[in-house]
C-alpha cells in the first residue's frame, strides 16, 4: 500500500507548481545565483597577456590543469576572478571535518545541535580563507614564472592576484550558502553542476569534432557515448535505489478500544554519501598541484617533479589514489551524515522496533551492520562510475566533461535537486488539503 506522500507525489501536475509561490520564488533566486556565478567565470583578472596565457594553458589542459579548468565552469582556461572556484572551501571542510573526529573539542560542538553547527562552519570559512591565501599566492608566482603571461611582474601583481582569487572564492563561499538557505538544492553542488554543464556542449561538439578530422574513429565514439549512457542509467539506478528496514510500533489502546501497532519503513539509501566523496577526491588531488602545472619545471626539485607528473590525470598513481579516496570519503561522509545510534534511540523513544532486534544498543548495532554493507556496495558503485570513464577519457583523448566524476556530479545534482522541488511541491499540496478540511469542518460547525 502506497504512502500518503507517494499517493500525493502521484497526484502533483502543473496547477500545483503554478500555486507554489515559494517554490517559484526559490527556483528564480537559484537561477539568478547561478547566472551571476557563470558571468564571473568570464571576467579575467587584470595585468594578464591573453595570447600568452592561452599558449601556456593548452600545454597543461590535458593534465590536472584540465580537470580543476572542469570543476571551475572554464574560469582557469580564462584565468578568471573566479579561477580558484569553491575548491579551497571544499578542502577546508574535509580538514574540519576530519578533526571533528579526532579532537574533542570539535566533536562536543557537533554533538551540541545547531550552536555548535554554526561554530565549526566558521571554522571552515576560516579554513578556506588560510588555503586560498596559499593557492591563490601560488597561482600568482606560477603566472610569474610563465614566459610573458604578466605584463608587469612583482609584488602589486601578486598582491591584487590574490586579494581579488581570494575575494572571488569567498563570494562563491557566500553565494552557495544563499542558494542552500534562500533557493533550491545544496548550493555548493549546485554550483560545480553548473560548471560543468556549461562545458558539456562544448565537450560533445570537441569529440565530434575529433570524429570528423579523424583523430577518433566512428567506433570509438560510439564506444564512448554508449558507455556514458550505460553510467548515467547506472548512476540513477543506484541513486534511487534503498535499502529499507521494516519498523513496528505496538498496539495501542484509547479508551475501551484497541488498535493495531502501525509499520513503516526506515530508508537507508544505498550511496548515502552521494556526490561528495567524488567532489572531496577530486580537490585533495588537486591541492598540491595548483600552482605547480604554471611553474617552470627547472624551478622544482626533483622530488616535486615526480610527484607532480605522477600525479597528472591518466596517470596510474593518480587513478590508484582517486579510487581510494573516493572509498575511503564513502565511509567516512557516510558515518558523518546517519548516526545509527541516534536513529535506534528515536525509534525507542517513539514505541518503534525493528522484529527481531531488541531495542537500544542492539538495534543501532543492527542498522550499523546493514548501512556498513550498503555502504561497501555503494563505495564500489562509485570507484567504479568515476574510474571507468576516467580511463577512457584519458586513454581517447575525449574532452574531461565527458568523465566519470562530471556525469556523476551533474546527474546526482540534478537527481537531488528534482527530488528537493517534489518536496515541496507535496508540501505545498499537503497544506491546501490542510486548508480545505478546516473549511469543510468550519462549513459544518454553521
Amino acid at each position: 500500500m502506497a504512502s500518503a506522500a507517494e499517493q500525493l507525489a502521484s497526484n502533483l501536475n502543473f496547477s500545483t507548481f503554478a500555486k507554489a509561490e515559494d517554490l517559484k520564488k526559490r527556483l528564480w533566486f537559484t537561477l539568478a545565483a547561478l547566472l551571476v556565478y557563470r558571468l564571473g567565470t568570464h571576467i579575467p583578472l587584470p595585468g594578464l597577456n591573453p595570447e600568452a596565457y592561452a599558449h601556456a594553458f593548452r600545454g597543461q589542459a590535458g593534465g590536472i590543469f584540465g580537470l580543476f579548468n572542469m570543476f571551475s565552469g572554464g574560469a582557469v582556461e580564462r584565468m578568471a576572478i573566479f579561477a580558484l572556484g569553491i575548491m579551497p572551501y571544499i578542502s577546508a571542510s574535509i580538514i574540519v571535518q576530519l578533526m571533528t573526529s579526532v579532537v574533542p573539542a570539535l566533536e562536543n560542538l557537533k554533538k551540541e545541535g545547531e550552536q555548535g553547527r554554526k561554530i565549526i562552519n566558521q571554522y571552515t570559512r576560516y579554513g578556506t580563507v588560510i588555503l586560498g591565501l596559499l593557492q591563490a599566492y601560488g597561482i600568482s608566482v606560477g603566472l610569474e614564472s610563465g614566459q610573458g603571461i604578466v605584463n608587469d611582474p612583482g609584488w602589486f601583481f601578486r598582491i591584487s592576484t590574490v586579494v581579488t582569487l581570494l575575494g572571488g572564492t569567498m563570494f562563491l563561499m557566500w553565494l552557495g550558502e544563499q542558494i542552500t538557505s534562500r533557493g533550491i538544492g545544496n548550493g555548493i553542488s549546485l554550483i560545480i553542476f553548473s560548471g560543468i554543464a556549461a562545458g558539456l556542449p562544448n565537450a560533445l561538439a570537441g569529440t565530434l569534432e575529433l570524429g570528423r578530422t579523424g583523430a577518433l574513429s566512428t567506433g570509438l565514439i560510439l564506444t564512448v557515448i554508449v558507455v556514458a549512457v550505460f553510467v548515467i542509467a547506472l548512476i540513477v539506478f543506484v541513486e534511487r535505489a534503498q535499502r529499507r528496514l521494516l519498523i513496528q510500533y505496538p498496539k495501542r489502546q484509547v479508551g475501551n478500544r484497541m488498535f493495531q501497532g502501525d509499520t513503516s519503513h526506515l530508508p537507508l539509501k544505498l550511496n548515502t554519501s552521494g556526490v561528495i566523496p567524488a567532489i572531496f577526491a577530486s580537490s585533495l588531488l588537486l591541492l598540491p598541484a595548483t600552482a605547480a602545472g604554471f611553474t617552470n619545471s627547472t624551478a622544482l626539485p626533483s622530488w616535486a617533479t615526480a610527484i607532480v607528473a605522477a600525479l597528472g590525470h591518466g596517470q596510474p598513481l593518480y587513478m590508484v589514489l582517486y579510487g581510494a579516496l573516493i572509498a575511503f570519503f564513502a565511509f567516512f561522509y557516510t558515518a558523518i551524515v546517519f548516526n545509527p545510534k541516534e536513529t535506534a534511540d528515536n525509534l525507542k523513544k517513539h514505541g518503534g522496533f525493528i522484529p527481531g532486534i531488541r531495542p537500544g544498543e542492539r538495534t543501532a548495532e543492527y542498522i550499523d551492520y546493514v548501512l556498513t554493507r550498503i555502504t561497501v556496495v555503494g563505495a564500489i558503485y562509485l570507484v567504479f562510475v568515476c574510474i571507468l570513464p576516467e580511463i577512457l577519457v584519458s586513454q581517447t583523448g575525449v574532452p574531461l566533461s565527458l568523465g566519470g566524476t562530471s556525469l556523476l556530479i551533474v546527474v546526482s545534482v540534478t537527481l537531488d535537486t528534482v527530488a528537493q522541488i517534489q518536496g515541496h511541491l507535496i508540501a505545498q499540496q499537503y497544506e491546501g488539503l490542510i486548508k480545505k478540511s478546516k473549511l469543510r469542518g468550519g462549513k459544518r460547525g454553521r
